[in-house]
């Protein structure tokens, strides 16, 4: 899919009074799981599960993570791409309606500028994440080229921890095995279309945590650092088929809020 705008963004768009609030809502959140379920409950996991300490149990000792190596940096240097992590964060999941009625309009906004036009009309639980000193997200792509399945965990397989019993989500529930699985009905046919990251983080405040781009092979310009995120409350909305990672934070803290946005395939 060649795009005349790979991402389109709100400098400042939010106030510090409201990125504090969302921080607020995501470390009450945090603090809520951690405190029910344990330290790990927090653990980012990816879709192929190659995080770093997530709930599907530690990588074993000497692992390596992804960090700023494409797939090519990774063959250069003799990795296998199977023996490291691409994910060291800490989450927590957010649903409140002020957050949704706050967001929408930038991506209704965003969606018709950058002419992509695209039909959704679904949202996932906003993602709520804090990145500490060496923590990072590694090269992904937010979009699996599958639609979301009907999952019914007395028929389909669900992840296990090491010791055999049941990963739980956020809220308590079964995670199914294949990542195109979901027991929300309003997700069921779809895919997600539009993504929504927002930097919640005075940029004094930190150091490293850069969001870059990776537009393709044949993009005049492959890799691409959204300096446009950096001031706080900035809101970046990109198509969610483009591969992207958040670079090591190296001194103080980052926090954000990820949106997935869903719609029928695209015809």
């Amino acid at each position: 899919m060649i795009l005349e705008n790979s991402y389109y963004w709100f400098k400042s768009a939010l106030s510090t009074e409201l990125c504090n609030k969302i921080i607020d809502a995501g470390m009450s959140k945090m603090d809520e799981l951690q405190k029910q379920f344990g330290e790990k409950s927090t653990d980012a996991t990816t879709f192929d599960h190659k995080q770093k300490g997530g709930s599907i149990g530690d990588m074993p000792a000497g692992e390596l993570s992804a960090r700023d190596l494409t797939r090519e940096g990774l063959k250069k240097k003799g990795i296998e791409e199977s023996n490291v992590y691409i994910r060291d964060t800490k989450i927590s999941w957010l649903e409140d309606q002020w957050i949704y009625d706050l967001m929408h309009p930038f991506i209704h906004e965003a969606n018709h500028r950058a002419g992509w036009n695209f039909e959704w009309d679904w949202t996932e639980s906003c993602q709520f994440a804090k990145y500490g000193v060496d923590q990072f997200y590694g090269w992904h792509s937010d979009a699996g080229h599958e639609t979301y399945q009907k999952f019914d965990p007395e028929v389909h397989e669900i992840l296990r921890h090491p010791d055999g019993t049941p990963v739980l989500d956020a809220y308590n529930m079964v995670v199914p095995k294949n990542r195109h699985m979901t027991s929300d009905p309003n997700k069921v046919g779809k895919m997600r279309k539009i993504s929504v990251t927002v930097n919640l983080t005075d940029p004094k405040n930190y150091d490293g945590g850069n969001l870059k781009f990776d537009f393709g092979p044949h993009a005049e310009k492959r890799y691409h650092t959204c300096t446009e995120i950096r001031p706080k409350g900035s809101v970046i909305v990109f198509p969610s088929h483009v591969y992207h990672q958040v670079t090591p934070v190296t001194k103080g803290t980052r926090y954000s809020l990820v949106m997935w946005n869903l719609g029928k395939p695209f015809k």
